[in-house]
């Protein structure tokens, strides 16, 4: 059986996930809120409770754009301490660029879709779910943002060999599937396929 962190879990469960839903990946729940209940507490730049090579994949949808630009470097080197050698990292994030032409659009106030915590809008998206830092949440406040060139470079600076993603405009958002190890295409397009 194979074995993926899933950094940041929140309260998704392994089932919502595509790609991870078969019976052959076993979920590791890691995030920083003791209340979603996770298998291990820590930070996107401290995964010390993580051993090094001791993890398949990672899975991390929303997450990284909750650091400062400075810590990106530290959270991806923490991925690849983690991850065995045929490893991979799945993240999902906002996508700035989409966002900006609704902000260009004078649409920053604007529900762009309806997420099950409610409506977001480009406001939400660069700076953090509104309603739920309202009510407490601080660890929904964002401290950064990406284009895919950026988020790119950030996994190819930190040692990934091969990396697949891009922009899915309708979703808001931006996807990556990283490899610790050199792919041929058609391999890299197989696996990230089931992500995706």
């Amino acid at each position: 059986m194979q074995t993926f962190l899933h950094v940041g879990c929140g309260p998704v469960k392994q089932s919502q996930i595509p790609g991870f839903r078969d019976k052959n990946w076993k979920e590791i729940r890691f995030d920083i809120d003791k209340n979603v209940k996770p298998d291990i507490l820590g930070t996107l730049t401290d995964m010390s409770q993580v051993k090094s090579g001791s993890v398949d994949a990672i899975y991390s949808s929303h997450n990284i754009e909750h650091v400062y630009p400075h810590e990106v470097p530290i959270v991806l080197n923490e991925f690849f301490r983690v991850l065995k050698e045929d490893g991979i990292v799945v993240v999902v994030c906002p996508d700035l660029q989409s966002v900006s032409e609704a902000v260009v659009n004078d649409k920053l106030c604007n529900p762009l879709y309806i997420s099950p915590e409610g409506p977001i809008s480009p406001l939400d998206i660069i700076y953090g779910h509104r309603e739920a830092i309202e009510k407490g949440n601080e660890y929904m406040a964002r401290k950064c943002g990406f284009t895919y060139s950026v988020l790119d470079n950030f996994f190819a600076d930190a040692g990934f060999e091969t990396r697949y993603g891009g922009r899915r405009k309708q979703q808001w958002d931006l996807f990556i599937v990283a490899f610790k190890q050199a792919k041929s295409e058609e391999e890299i397009k197989r696996i990230a396929g089931l992500f995706l």
